[in-house]
């Protein structure tokens, strides 16, 4: 499959060398220019591109950058009205990155697909970058995790959650876009690493006025954790809000 990433930093440069890794014809483009993405990004046969021409002939595009800049950037904008062709990706898939976009919300993801024109999807947006690059691991391995993927498309859903598979992990149809705010920070699966069994128990747990409080209390909670937490430490600080 044909992929742009768009987006170098931790969780678009992950995901440009998985996506490559598994056979993908992945390009990879940044704000600040091809020569800013990192050669370990491209390692694995990923290939630095400009903005300009990012998504042209391209059959899926991955959005790794925070919601508000989607629909300013040149390469993520609707140049015709939405319908397949050979320079119209049939798919873009969002993946949120960036303390900026902390509190973003589904209506954020719904507001996102009508300036794109173009179907979109949530996915990857409930894992640390940290456990997406050292947690993947092949279908069928005990304990293997699960990844929320939210979508209107049933076609972009899928093409999404192959895509998960493909970065290794277990992807979980969660539903339209409309829903995916159970999948938002503070919830009960943002970020607490679930396997495919434990997952939908815990989207089904979400409440938006506890997410909140949990949200309000992010800052001491991340002060108790010292200065240099590991990914576990924040994986289990985001399973205690939740008892």
């Amino acid at each position: 499959m044909k992929i742009t990433v768009i987006g170098a930093g931790a969780i678009g440069g992950n995901l440009a060398a998985k996506l490559s890794t598994a056979g993908h014809d992945v390009q990879v483009a940044d704000a600040r220019g091809p020569e800013a993405i990192r050669a370990e990004v491209l390692e694995s046969g990923a290939r630095a591109t400009d903005l300009a021409h990012a998504v042209q002939g391209r059959d899926v595009i991955v959005l790794a950058i925070p919601f508000g800049v989607a629909g300013s950037w040149p390469a993520c904008s609707p140049r015709s009205p939405p319908r397949r062709s050979s320079s119209t990706p049939r798919t873009t898939i969002r993946s949120l990155v960036g303390r900026s976009m902390l509190w973003t919300t589904a209506r954020s993801s719904v507001w996102n697909a009508k300036q794109l024109g173009r179907p979109v999807v949530k996915a990857w947006n409930a894992a640390l970058a940290e456990t997406q690059r050292t947690k993947g691991v092949p279908a069928g391995t005990p304990g293997r995790l699960a990844i929320p993927v939210a979508g209107d498309s049933e076609e972009a859903r899928r093409v999404a959650m192959q895509l998960v598979e493909d970065t290794g992990f277990d992807p979980y149809d969660a539903g339209t876009l409309a829903d995916s705010w159970r999948q938002q920070p503070n919830s009960p699966a943002y970020c607490t690493e679930l396997t495919l069994d434990e997952l939908p128990a815990a989207l089904a747990a979400a409440d938006r006025a506890k997410d909140a409080a949990i949200r309000d209390s992010l800052p001491e909670r991340i002060a108790a954790l010292g200065a240099n937490p590991t990914v576990d430490d924040v994986v289990e600080m985001n399973r205690a809000a939740h008892r």
